[in-house]
């Protein structure tokens, strides 16, 4: 079993919004990528490679139907998560500008560039 040795998880929908929060981030988080919903073989794989039942998990996806619906999922599959919610107003993680996300992320004790938080 391959096992990622961070206590922090963020689940995120794509690759897009994988690389937007690879930018503010100084902390040591694994960023996992869903690519939409899943299935329960792609859950179960998720599970075991990044030992989610025992690490700090974030979820953070878009506020569309598909991240609602994923969320909804997650949140079934692993009830310790937090989350992160993107405003209504940006509707996608990748388009909600650097300071919101950033100032999110502080507020989940993720540590990120100072830059961003301006």
């Amino acid at each position: 079993m391959i096992t990622h040795e961070t206590d922090k998880v963020i689940i995120v929908e794509g690759l897009t919004d994988k690389r937007q929060i690879q930018k503010l981030i100084t902390d040591d988080v694994t960023i996992v990528c869903t690519h939409g919903t899943l299935g329960v073989e792609r859950f179960d794989e998720l599970l075991e490679t990044y030992d989610l039942d025992h690490k700090e998990v974030i979820i953070l996806v878009d506020e569309d139907p598909s991240g609602v619906k994923l969320r909804k999922q997650l949140s079934r599959e692993l009830p310790h998560a937090e989350h992160i919610f993107v405003s209504s107003e940006y509707r996608e993680v990748a388009t909600t500008p650097e300071n919101i996300l950033a100032s999110a992320l502080v507020s989940k004790h993720i540590a990120v560039n100072p830059i961003f938080l301006v």
